[in-house]
């Protein structure tokens, strides 16, 4: 469920749904897609959300991806939480976990306009012996777990404290880190200082190794953090969580208005421990530059919770790339890659493919045939004209769309390689290598009705080589292109206009798949055999090899629309991204010579029914509206100083 789909079709359902039911079924349905084979891999496939290692930190003396971590109060029972470590976290928090479960039957409830939740009791879960149940179930788990441990309401400090104990006992084998959420507010400053020392101490007797991590409550007065504070005890934990939640007479209140009291806490325990102690700020961040004034107030890591609800599942990755700019901008520009390395090798590719089809639009415009084809034949184009001029158009049809497609693919592959594996963006290889992939393999559906095309075949011949130099190397390098900092209206609008675009990529490939698998079985749908006024026998009896030729043609023309869409596909789920002008040319660029050649051949030689017509008219009409959306998000203008940052580092 990444954003595009999340803010233009899911949100909006779901939010008519109550907040619980809303939540249970989210959860369940992506829990039940990671379970099945394939699933998370359609999960990451969507998303894209691999992590950078620039992004690698040692938090707590643990080896985390990602400094971007997820609260355990999304997800109470673990529903989805093998999904959801796909989405680009560095480490998931599991709590709070107490002694005995917690329910609380009244509704849990949003604020659309304050985009915030309210829970009638923030320590709702399960209980510590289901969650060691369902943790013990856990297989082949990838992320750290933050063990977040709480006593229950009522408890006195002793009570309190063989509490947290009882928990660690229980859950130290799942526990990366305990985060121990022990601050009352009911007690004493004084009895909390004690409590605190006391399970700090048996902790680190019985679990030396375990990194501990104090639970600040965002509500939680500064005079009692001065009062808790002393240089001998507060030093002594392996960092301090700042909490998500605020109380009122209605419940818990988890949101936006958060970031507000989480900055104060921020610099009033960087004023007291300085910079050595590790902050985790989990309050407030429903964009990326929530995360990044966190972190430029001393935050070390991000905690997101209410922020997936309202801004969606690609949040963590948003989060994860300004991180990732920001730290790439301040370092010297390595440059561009050299010409002949890979990239070069892949722009004469394209370059090949729009001369080629080039070519190929004149000789199907004009003679239609090539010398090999009426040796195939046995007959020259005037004969097949005397015998059907329907007959010469038709095939002149199948190889302008062709044609158009080719020029589509070297213009997309030329830009590809021009503005994305020159700069070593993984996306942009993973998009060449797998389009290119397709199309070579697609050769092979030339022969299906046993024509051997020697055009296509030296075309092929020559081009591999190109292909396979240009795969060289690894791609890896961060984008220095500044990403999307908020949730503002371009950013929105961008939402519709990549949902066009993936739809577009996935509709081309469906009609690929179609195309090619007509063009190796039955060769003809009903409206070609409407236009011509033919029968497939009738054909077969003006020449046997007639249909081979056509479906030669037919089955090629699926194969290259499959290896077009593949790019656009990759192309529409990774690569939109704020200011990326160059992929809003390439899918301008990339689309008006195939749609050109189809609808203009079509018109041409008066084969224009609607239905056959419809998936091109429906195509062209989700990218119109695609480029329209886009527009301002990625075409907006830089900002100056982000120009200026660029040009002093390149200087």
């Amino acid at each position: 469920m990444p954003d595009w789909s999340y803010q233009t079709l899911f949100r909006p359902l779901l939010f008519r749904l109550p907040s619980a039911a809303a939540r249970d079924f989210t959860l369940r349905a992506m829990g039940g897609l990671s379970r099945i084979p394939g699933g998370s891999f359609i999960i990451r496939t969507l998303g894209h959300m691999e992590l950078h290692p620039m992004l690698r930190s040692d938090g707590w003396g643990l080896s985390l991806s990602c400094p971007i971590g997820l609260s355990g109060g999304l997800d109470p029972r673990g529903t989805a939480r093998q999904a959801l470590s796909q989405f680009g976290f560095g480490y998931i928090e599991i709590g709070p976990v107490s002694v005995r479960p917690i329910s609380d039957p009244r509704p849990i409830l949003r604020d659309v306009a304050q985009e915030a939740i309210l829970y009638p009791d923030a320590y709702v879960n399960i209980g510590l012996d289901e969650t060691v149940r369902r943790l013990s179930k856990e297989r082949g788990r990838k992320l750290p777990y933050l063990l977040r441990i709480a006593h229950h309401a009522g408890a006195d400090p002793e009570q309190a404290m063989k509490e947290h104990l009882r928990l660690m006992d229980q859950l130290v084998p799942y526990a990366a880190a305990f985060v121990v959420d022990a601050i009352d507010m009911t007690w004493k400053p004084e009895e909390i200082k004690s409590m605190l020392q006391s399970i700090h101490e048996a902790a680190r007797t019985r679990y030396p190794d375990k990194p501990l991590l104090l639970y600040l409550p965002l509500d939680s007065s500064p005079s009692l953090w001065d009062e808790l504070y002393s240089q001998d005890h507060s030093t002594q934990w392996d960092g301090i969580t700042i909490g998500d939640f605020i109380r009122t007479e209605e419940g818990a209140v988890i949101g936006r208005n958060g970031k507000a009291d989480c900055l104060t806490k921020i610099r009033m325990i960087r004023d007291t421990l300085g910079p050595s102690v590790p902050i985790l700020a989990a309050a407030g961040v429903h964009e990326p530059q929530d995360a990044l004034d966190l972190i430029e107030e001393g935050a070390d890591y991000i905690q997101l919770h209410s922020g997936l609800v309202y801004s969606g599942p690609g949040l963590p990755k948003r989060v994860n790339e300004a991180i990732l700019y920001k730290r790439t901008i301040t370092s010297p520009d390595p440059g561009p890659f050299s010409f002949w390395r890979n990239w070069g090798w892949m722009c004469l590719l394209g370059l090949g493919m729009v001369l080629g089809g080039i070519l190929a639009w004149i000789i199907a415009a004009t003679t239609v045939i090539l010398p090999y084809d009426e040796a195939f034949l046995g007959m020259d184009p005037l004969s097949l004209s005397l015998i059907s001029e329907r007959l010469l158009y038709f095939m002149s049809h199948d190889r302008i769309t062709l044609a158009g497609t080719m020029i589509s693919i070297g213009i997309l592959y030329g830009m590809l390689a021009r503005f994305g594996l020159r700069y070593g963006l993984h996306w942009s290889k993973t998009a060449l290598a797998t389009s290119g992939i397709i199309g070579f393999g697609s050769f092979f559906l030339y022969l299906g009705y046993g024509y051997f095309d020697p055009l296509h075949a030296s075309a092929a011949i020559i081009l591999l080589p190109l292909f396979i130099l240009s795969m060289r190397g690894r791609a890896d390098r961060p984008s220095r292109q500044e990403p999307s900092l908020h949730n503002d209206r371009a950013w929105r609008l961008a939402q519709w206009g990549q949902l066009m675009f993936v739809v577009l990529g996935f509709a081309l490939a469906l009609g690929g798949l179609v195309i090619a698998g007509v063009g190796i079985s039955y060769v003809f749908v009903r409206e070609d055999l409407a236009y011509l006024c033919m029968t497939p026998e009738m054909i077969s009896q003006i020449n046997d090899r007639l249909i081979p030729l056509i479906a030669h043609d037919r089955a090629g023309f699926g194969g290259a629309l499959f290896c077009d869409a593949a790019a656009i596909t990759i192309i529409a789920l990774w690569g939109i991204n704020k200011g990326e002008r160059w992929i809003w040319w390439a899918l301008l660029l990339g689309g008006l010579p195939g749609f050109a050649a189809g609808f203009g051949v079509h018109i041409a030689i008066g084969y224009t029914d609607l239905l056959h017509l419809s998936p091109a008219i429906f195509a062209v009409l989700l990218y119109v509206a695609g480029l329209i959306l886009l527009y301002p998000y990625m075409m907006g203008a830089q900002s100056p100083s982000i120009v200026r940052t660029r040009l002093q580092h390149r200087g």
